[in-house]
């Protein structure tokens, strides 16, 4: 699965710990990292994802049509699901840049889907960046 993922344009490294049953997957700098192509890359590798969780920076804000997302560059931009996590930044967007962590896919029942989907982030946790 390692060098499955490996070989996935945008990835600079990838960590599998066996243990915890967790793999960490670092971006190149300034790359473009599709999260739907890794979940298909996962699967194909024969390893169903459980729980898909993503870590970037960038800015929270609202688009034209006043949806809120999260711009990690000018082209990769997700939608954010309004929670508590982001309400400060949805009623007041700020032009700060912030850490993000968000949950992309969570396995419920027996589903077992090959493709991600949509994909809407629910933040986590979010923190103004220095």
């Amino acid at each position: 699965m390692q060098q499955h993922l490996g070989r996935l344009e945008g990835v600079d490294k990838v960590d599998v710990n066996l243990t915890d049953g967790k793999v960490a997957i670092l971006a190149k700098e300034d790359s473009r990292l599709d999260p739907a192509r890794v979940f298909k890359a996962t699967y194909d590798s024969g390893v169903s994802v459980v729980e898909m969780t993503m870590e970037a920076t960038g800015w929270i804000e609202r688009d034209a049509k006043n949806i809120l997302i999260f711009r990690v560059s000018g082209s990769q931009i997700y939608q954010v699901v309004e929670n508590e996590a982001v309400r400060p930044f949805a009623m007041n967007p700020s032009p700060d840049k912030v850490f993000i962590r968000a949950l992309l896919f969570k396995k419920s029942g027996k589903q077992k889907p090959k493709t991600l989907g949509a994909v809407r982030l629910e933040v986590l946790e979010v923190r103004k960046q220095p």
